[in-house]
């Protein structure tokens, strides 16, 4: 099944602007929750960038997995760990390897920069169909549900890495290494449960399984709160030194 409206640039963009308009939103909460030192938009818009292309990579290992993997449960779980490793290695490759990412909110930042770049790109592959089929129903009720629930997924799993990297900030690099392989283990618990119990029934509990996630991004951004403070504390005190040294050097 190939129809001509896959080929056609113009679905191709509306389908785009559609998919990374709910991934933007939320960033744009995200890095207003980060009010202490904004973070760089270039850095910021090649980590989201990167962490589109992560899908590319992703389509085919999944594809892989679901060839040699007979039980659904495990599959489910197997996609999951490979979109996990993938956005967290967009943060890692682009923000965490340049010099900006110095602060314990640097890392939920960017790793969720990176979830919403993946999420930004799957979510136009999902528009495509219904936007090239012209059916505006479809359209604004899928872009509304994944803004409600993939979108936020992707965002709220990875950034438990990021959440985890941040708590250990100050700690010595075994604890922070720990730190990371726990948010992990959370991001990809997470994101397991989820798909597990949406396509469970043909997602007809998706309103319960919704309710969930909003719970849990609520923990999440009381943790962002409390990494955010981290980092304010930080910064604080660094300025302080900075002022110490100047009245001493006056």
């Amino acid at each position: 099944m190939n129809p001509s409206f896959l080929h056609d640039p113009m679905t191709f963009i509306l389908a785009l602007l559609g998919g990374t308009i709910p991934s933007v939103i939320w960033l744009w909460y995200w890095i207003k929750e980060d009010d202490i030192r904004k973070p760089p938009l270039g850095l910021v818009a090649l980590t989201f960038i990167t962490g589109m292309l992560s899908v590319v990579l992703v389509i085919p290992l999944q594809k892989l997995m679901q060839a040699h993997i007979v039980d659904n449960a495990s599959l489910i779980i197997a996609w999951a760990v490979c979109e996990e490793i993938l956005k967290f290695a967009a943060f890692g490759v682009i923000a965490w390897a340049s010099k900006y990412v110095e602060e314990p909110v640097d890392y939920p930042v960017y790793c969720m920069t990176a979830a919403l770049g993946f999420a930004a790109l799957e979510n136009t592959m999902y528009l495509v169909r219904p936007v090239g089929m012209q059916d505006t129903t479809v359209t604004l009720l899928t872009t509304n549900l994944r803004f409600l629930g993939s979108t936020l997924l992707h965002s709220i799993t990875t950034g438990f890495i990021g959440l985890m990297m941040g708590l250990a900030f100050f700690q010595n690099k075994t604890i922070r290494f720990f730190s990371a392989v726990v948010g992990l283990i959370l991001a990809v618990g997470l994101h397991s449960v989820f798909n597990f119990f949406i396509m469970k029934n043909n997602g007809e509990n998706f309103l319960q399984v919704f309710a969930v996630l909003w719970v849990v991004s609520i923990i999440s951004i009381l943790v962002f709160e409390k990494v955010r403070r981290m980092s304010e504390a930080m910064y604080t005190k660094t300025i302080l030194k900075q002022h110490a040294a100047v009245s001493n050097f006056s």
